[in-house]
């Protein structure tokens, strides 16, 4: 199963979005990396690391971020994890990560995940 970490500034948003995720797929492997280690707003390369290795196998791991220091982070980390099958995905924070947390729980490839999640961004809401 590709597990899935979201990354945010917040680290009660980055629990939050798990939470809504779990409602449609509740045994998704799925990781928060929300906030800095002294829970002030930001985002942080050990919460970011740890979260991918808490979710990592062989099917890989898919990285969803909010904005801005969340997705330069997460390039270092992935920098420093070089070799490891991690990939950022570039997709609202929210609905992508209920449509990739909905297709790893149905075993979809990383690379099935991510072509569903090129089609979040143009989806209209009404």
């Amino acid at each position: 199963m590709v597990g899935i970490v979201i990354v945010s500034h917040s680290e009660n948003l980055a629990k939050s979005v798990i939470e809504l995720t779990a409602m449609m797929a509740e045994n998704a492997n799925i990781a928060p990396a929300g906030g800095l280690e002294d829970g002030s707003m930001g985002t942080s390369f050990e919460r970011i690391k740890s979260a991918i290795e808490s979710v990592y196998s062989e099917d890989g791991v898919l990285v969803l971020m909010d904005m801005g220091s969340a997705v330069m982070t997460t390039e270092m980390v992935l920098e420093d994890l070089e070799g490891k099958k991690v990939e950022m995905v570039d997709c609202p924070l929210v609905e992508g990560a209920v449509v990739a947390a909905c297709d790893s729980e149905g075993n979809m490839s990383m690379e099935e995940i991510k072509a569903d999640l090129a089609a979040v961004a143009g989806t209209h809401k009404f």
